[in-house]
């Protein structure tokens, strides 16, 4: 079963900002917003270009890195979810967390179907 069960991409629930920008290059963070129950949190990303980065490859490479930091928050928050055992999902602009379903049988129905042990005496 999936860990993001949306109705669109997960990158569509993403918002992008820059903050002020240093001499020594630009930050970015992208933000993740969602509810836990009535709480609302976010899950939050930074990646940077540095001034060098940025004078050599301008806007091009500024794309770039974009995409390879969205992909790899995208990757970060499935990680997220799959250890927690929790989804993302819901029809509104900002995603629910909740648990995972559980598709396996309780413990208890586990251990009533094996078999009886048998001893070998050698």
């Amino acid at each position: 079963m999936s860990h993001v069960e949306l109705p669109r991409a997960l990158e569509d629930y993403f918002a992008h900002a820059e903050t002020a920008q240093t001499r020594t290059g630009r930050r970015f963070t992208i933000t993740l917003p969602y509810r836990d129950g009535e709480r609302l949190d976010r899950l939050q990303w930074w990646w940077q270009v540095s001034a060098t980065q940025e004078k050599l490859g301008g806007e091009e490479t500024l794309a770039k890195l974009r995409a390879e930091a969205v992909a790899r928050f995208r990757r970060h928050i499935e990680r997220w979810l799959e250890n927690n055992g929790q989804r993302l999902h819901g029809d509104g602009p900002i995603p629910l967390l909740a648990k995972q379903p559980s598709l396996t049988a309780a413990p208890e129905a586990v251990l009533q179907d094996l078999p009886e042990p048998q001893v070998a005496n050698g």
